[in-house]
C-alpha cells in the first residue's frame, strides 16, 4: 500500500461482527496533495467515503450527519457511497494515488494503521465521548493495544423463522439445538415447491458475519486470548465443516451459498416467504412488519450452554 502524506482517523461500525461484524472506517486531517481538501477562508471540504450499509438508509443517515456539520461548522462534505463489493477495490486506488478520501467507513482499519494512514482515536475524540462508548464496541477498533476506530453504529442478530411453514413440516417450535436445526431443516426442505431449509449467505456482501455466528456459538474466535490467529482451531473446522455440510451433504440451503449476498439473497428469499430459517437482523424484522407477508418467529438455536453464554457476549 502505497504511504500518503497525511492520516485519517478510524471510525468504526460496530455490530455482532463489530467485527464484526466489526464494520471501520476512516477520518482525518488535511493533506498536500489531496484535492478534496480544498480551503477557503478556513473552511474545508472534507471527502467521506462510506460502505454501502443498508440501501434504504445508509445515504439518508450520512446526508443528514453531514447537513448538521456543514450547518455548524461551514464546511463542506463531500460524501460518496460505495457498495460493499467494490469499496476495497476503490479505496486502495484512491490510497495509491495519494487521494485517499477523510473519513472511511468500512469493515477493516488494521492494515491501515499498520502503514502509519490513521489517527489513533484518542488524538481526535475527546475523552467524554470515548467515555460514552459501550466498551465491547470500542475493543473492536484496537490493534496492539491502540484503538484506532470508533463504532458509530451497532446491530444484533437473531434466529428468524417462518411459523407457516413450521406449521406446514409439522414442526412445533424453533429449534434450540444445532441436531434439532437440521432435522428441521430437512423437513422443510422436504416441502417441496423450491421451499429451503436455511437461507446460507456466504456471498462476497458479509460471508465472515455468518461464519461468525455459527463459529462463536461453537465456542470458537478468530483469535485466542493472547492475540493469536485461530482460524484453523479445532471449533472454528468444526463450524466450518458444519455449514458446508448443510449445503453439500444435507441439502437444506439455497443453491450455491457462496455466491448468495445477505440482503439481496438471504433475506430477500425469506421475505418472499420460500426460506424456513435465516438469521437477520433489526432491520429485517422492520422489513417483514412493513411487508406483512411473512408470519415469522425469532428463537435462538445453541451448540452448548457455554457457547450461548459466549455468544451473547458477543452480540450485546
Amino acid at each position: 500500500m502505497t504511504t500518503v502524506n497525511r492520516r485519517l482517523m478510524a471510525v468504526s461500525l460496530a455490530g455482532l461482527t463489530a467485527a464484526a461484524v466489526g464494520l471501520a472506517g476512516c477520518g482525518g486531517g488535511s493533506g498536500a496533495g489531496s484535492a478534496n481538501n480544498g480551503s477557503s477562508g478556513g473552511k474545508r471540504t472534507i471527502k467521506v467515503v462510506v460502505a454501502e450499509y443498508s440501501k434504504d438508509h445508509t445515504r439518508a443517515f450520512w446526508t443528514d450527519l453531514n447537513s448538521q456539520y456543514e450547518k455548524a461548522t461551514g464546511n463542506k462534505v463531500d460524501l460518496q457511497v460505495v457498495d460493499w463489493n467494490v469499496i476495497d477495490q476503490q479505496v486502495t486506488t484512491m490510497i495509491q494515488n495519494n487521494q485517499p478520501p477523510d473519513i472511511l467507513n468500512l469493515n477493516s482499519f488494521a492494515s491501515y494503521a499498520k502503514d502509519g494512514l490513521l489517527y489513533k482515536t484518542s488524538d481526535i475524540v475527546s475523552a467524554d465521548v470515548q467515555k460514552d462508548i459501550l466498551g465491547p464496541f470500542t475493543a473492536g477498533g484496537m490493534l496492539n493495544g491502540v484503538q484506532y476506530a470508533t463504532p458509530d453504529l451497532s446491530s444484533a442478530r437473531a434466529f428468524f423463522y417462518n411459523k407457516d411453514l413450521f406449521a406446514k413440516a409439522g414442526i412445533a417450535a424453533p429449534p434450540t439445538t444445532w441436531d434439532q436445526f437440521v432435522a428441521d431443516a430437512k423437513k422443510i426442505q422436504a416441502l417441496g415447491n423450491g421451499t429451503i431449509g436455511y437461507a446460507l449467505p456466504l456471498g462476497p456482501e458479509e460471508a465472515q458475519a455468518e461464519f461468525s455466528i455459527w463459529m462463536w456459538n461453537n465456542g470458537g474466535d478468530w483469535i485466542d486470548g493472547s492475540g493469536k490467529w485461530t482460524i484453523n482451531s479445532d471449533k472454528n473446522v468444526q463450524a466450518l465443516q458444519f455449514l458446508a455440510d448443510l449445503a453439500n451433504k444435507e441439502k437444506v440451503t439455497q443453491v450455491n451459498p457462496g455466491k448468495t449476498n445477505r440482503t439481496d439473497g438471504a433475506f430477500q428469499l425469506f421475505k418472499d416467504g420460500k426460506v424456513g430459517m435465516v438469521i437477520g437482523f433489526s432491520p429485517l424484522a422492520s422489513q417483514l412488519d412493513a411487508e406483512g407477508k411473512v408470519d415469522y418467529g425469532v428463537g435462538r438455536c445453541r451448540r452448548t450452554p457455554e457457547a450461548a453464554s459466549r455468544w451473547a457476549s458477543k452480540t450485546t
